[in-house]
């Protein structure tokens, strides 16, 4: 007689995951986390510290500062504005209305950037 399906492949029906020991999983995995959260959670908690991700360099000077504020307020009314342009009715309004916000910042800083050159 003809048979249509193969013969299925001989596997053991013994998962490998059935003995593992969750104790020993546990102990093993504790220190990772402990390295890898730890740290940062410590310097979360720390009183009278600013976090440094997000700092300016003390080192620049203003000029390189306001110029640097200046460039990114010219790239997000960039970026508003190409974004707006993908959308209709009163959410477009509303991003054309930030960006004209962010414009304004852009034109501040250009103003206090051109009295920080004529000053120096």
């Amino acid at each position: 007689m003809f048979k249509l399906t193969p013969n299925s492949p001989v596997t053991d029906p013994a998962s490998p995951y059935e003995s593992l020991d969750s104790k020993k999983l546990h102990a093993a995995v504790e220190p990772a986390l402990d390295h890898d959260l730890k740290p940062a959670a410590e310097i979360m908690t720390t009183a009278n510290e600013p976090e440094r991700m997000f700092l300016a360099n003390p080192a620049y000077n203003t000029e390189s500062l306001l110029a640097n504020a200046c460039e990114s307020l010219g790239s997000a009314t960039v970026m508003l504005n190409d974004f707006a342009a993908l959308l209709e009715g009163t959410h477009r309004k509303t991003l054309l209305g930030i960006a004209q916000v962010v414009m304004l910042g852009e034109l501040a800083v250009n103003q206090a950037l051109d009295n920080v050159e004529s000053s120096e």
